[in-house]
């Protein structure tokens, strides 16, 4: 008989069940795991939730391994050790998205890379430190009144901060602590949200719109917000997958691209998530009481595993 194929989903210790102080967001990883498993059953492989610091003894027993809920990896020295132990896991067996697209994904200039492939992204200006200076040149080189400021390397709205001109400045504590990303405040985000695509392996699978709670400009589930389902057009899945293309990197396992429309009516590039993106499984259809997108995620695993198989 053929050796079950296993597949590990890592995950931090706050979402896996029995934790002491589950995540509020905890529900997130239960969600997947009810979409995930079964398909990736029909299809032949056997996926599991594990901790992330325990990978390394137990790597070689899995044929690839996915860093999806790796929700914690940017949490004070986590990101070096999240770093250097999928470097041990990819000396050991197969991990996805692969390092290369891990660190390249982990710092947010790989948007100025985009940008000059011809990428709709947000205009951004990139500091070594926030300081007043460089924000009030900000305000006149972006042209805006109000500015997004984010840590080049963070997560979730951690450390990011709303500034309209004339406000009070902010203390050290709630900006970010070193490199950050300066953005003008896209006002229609209040109104439309933010829209995430989820591509496997280069193929669109499905979006979600995401809204803010009335007066938050957080789409985040943690700070109110919600989403819903969406149906982009032809050539909004065309967007993202263009997106995905100018990439100098294999094309992902998964991504999930997030944009928000410009003031202009366009969809314009936030962020790719190569990392550890939620998928939204819910919001894909179910056939045959099987979730779709978990479905044509299995099937590209499938692929890959049976691809690398023919060469061992």
């Amino acid at each position: 008989a053929m050796r079950e194929l296993r597949v590990a989903l890592l995950a931090c210790a706050e979402l896996l069940p029995g934790a002491d102080d589950r995540r509020v967001d905890a529900h997130e990883l239960d969600e997947q795991m009810e979409a995930l498993v079964p398909a990736f059953q029909e299809e032949g492989m056997k996926i599991e939730a594990v901790l992330w610091q325990n990978i390394l003894d137990q790597a070689e027993s899995f044929d690839l391994v996915l860093p999806l809920l790796v929700w914690d990896y940017v949490e004070g020295s986590n990101h070096q050790l999240f770093l250097s132990t999928m470097e041990k896991v990819e000396e050991k067996t197969l991990l996805r998205n692969s390092l290369e697209t891990l660190r390249w994904n982990g710092n947010k200039r790989y948007l100025e890379e985009l940008q000059r492939k011809g990428a709709p992204v947000i205009p951004s200006i990139t500091v070594q430190q926030v300081s007043t200076e460089n924000i009030t040149a900000a305000f006149q080189t972006l042209g805006a009144s109000k500015l997004v400021i984010k840590p080049l390397v963070g997560a979730n709205a951690w450390r990011q901060v709303l500034y309209t001109k004339g406000e009070k400045f902010p203390t050290q504590e709630e900006l970010p602590p070193c490199e950050a990303m300066i953005q003008p405040f896209i006002e229609n985000v209040q109104r439309e949200g933010e829209y995430s695509f989820v591509y496997f392996n280069g193929q669109y699978s499905h979006a979600v719109k995401k809204l803010p709670k009335s007066g938050d400009y957080r789409i985040q589930s943690s700070y109110g917000g919600f989403e819903t389902s969406y149906d982009p057009s032809a050539e909004e899945k065309e967007l993202g997958a263009k997106i995905l293309g100018m990439l100098e990197l294999s094309i992902p396992l998964y991504a999930r691209v997030d944009l928000i429309r410009g003031d202009d009516g366009d969809l314009k590039l936030i962020e790719i998530e190569l990392i550890e993106p939620y998928l939204y499984l819910p919001y894909a259809t179910t056939h045959n009481h099987l979730n779709s997108a978990a479905l044509m995620f299995a099937k590209h695993v499938r692929a890959l595993l049976d691809s690398v198989g023919d060469n061992k």
